[in-house]
């Protein structure tokens, strides 16, 4: 490569970088900065995951079980998040989730798909750069076997 083809493209590549600081959306412009909270991306990452079809809950067996307790209170509900961690630094986030799936749902395509929307809602809503997103699959949801549908011929 010469000098000038070398110049050329670390020209490129500057220009990209500073488009990227400066543009629509962007988090630090001369006016100020904007930070976006952790929780504000787990929730993002928790509602884009659970919009993917075959995606049954989000969390661990722990995590599901305590959500589950949470929804029987009235008033209350599963928390967004549950289920998803995020690093979040000024211009990037990682996020990793823990998947219930339902059962027959190919794992690939599911994890390619969540992978995609929790991507793009991030991107969109908070302009960061997902740089990554981990997906832990930790069970299979079997249609009918709901541990919190118990049934009992027992008078309550």
């Amino acid at each position: 490569m010469t000098t000038a083809s070398a110049d050329k493209t670390t020209e490129k590549t500057n220009s990209a970088v500073t488009k990227a600081a400066t543009g629509d959306g962007a988090l630090v412009t001369k006016q100020g900065s904007t930070t976006i909270a952790d929780a504000v991306v787990q929730k993002i990452a928790g509602l884009a995951a659970r919009e993917v079809s075959g995606v049954h809950a989000l969390g661990g067996g722990t995590a599901r079980a305590f959500g589950a307790l949470r929804e029987r209170i009235p008033g209350a509900s599963a928390s967004a998040s549950q289920g998803v961690s995020v690093e979040v630094g000024e211009k990037q986030a990682a996020v990793d989730l823990q998947v219930l799936v339902e059962y027959g749902v190919s794992i690939a395509d599911l994890a390619r798909s969540v992978r995609k929307n929790v991507i793009n809602a991030i991107e969109q809503m908070t302009g960061l750069e997902v740089v990554e997103v981990n997906i832990n699959v930790n069970d299979v949801h079997i249609p009918g076997d709901d541990d919190g549908e118990e049934t009992s011929d027992r008078v309550q």
